[in-house]
């Protein structure tokens, strides 16, 4: 059984959606993260990282945990569900690293064999990163092909997008934000 680890930023979650209040921003990264804890729950033991910045929150979250396979899962895939994890863990070579990119080649998820095999480098391009890494390393490397943890959300155009594929406490507080608006 897998270990899952959520970064999440917390108030400071998905300011891209800046065209939209604070509070409603706050409430969509909410509901998108009770989505994800939801597939996570069910695949293992899982630990929402709240440390300043993603790649060291997951750092300080690899440092407590019991060797064996880890899911790094962001907090913005209303779309995950179990079986996504659990294919993604599919992927996982037995000694290394399987990642999900997301369209502009940053990381949405990693599965890895090993802790070592992490290092805090998120953000632009990260998903090459993590790729040259593992060559360093000698571990094997693989790019999964997971729908449902590709799709991350950074702009309102994203849900629009995922729309019928979200999950439910994201797609409940995308009813109400539009509920509320004129």
């Amino acid at each position: 059984m897998p270990t899952v680890v959520v970064p999440f930023r917390g108030e400071n979650a998905k300011q891209r959606l800046a065209p939209l209040p604070e509070a409603a921003r706050a409430a969509l990264a909410e509901a998108m993260l009770v989505d994800v804890l939801a597939a996570a729950e069910s695949v293992g033991p899982t630990i929402v990282a709240r440390e300043n910045g993603q790649g060291e929150a997951v750092e300080a979250a690899l440092r407590g945990i019991e060797p064996g396979p880890i899911l790094i899962v962001n907090a913005d895939l209303p779309c995950a569900r179990p079986r996504d994890l659990l294919a993604l863990l599919g992927a996982m070579p037995e000694r290394g690293v399987a990642i999900v990119e997301a369209l502009d080649g940053t990381t949405n998820a990693l599965a890895l064999s090993a802790t070592h095999l992490f290092a805090p480098v998120y953000g632009p391009g990260s998903a090459e990163r993590f790729r040259a890494r593992a060559e360093r390393l000698g571990a094997a490397f693989v790019s999964a092909d997971v729908p449902g943890l590709a799709a991350d959300v950074d702009t309102l155009a994203d849900f629009e997008r995922l729309e019928g594929r979200l999950g439910p406490h994201t797609a409940a507080a995308l009813d109400g934000l539009r509920a509320a608006s004129p």
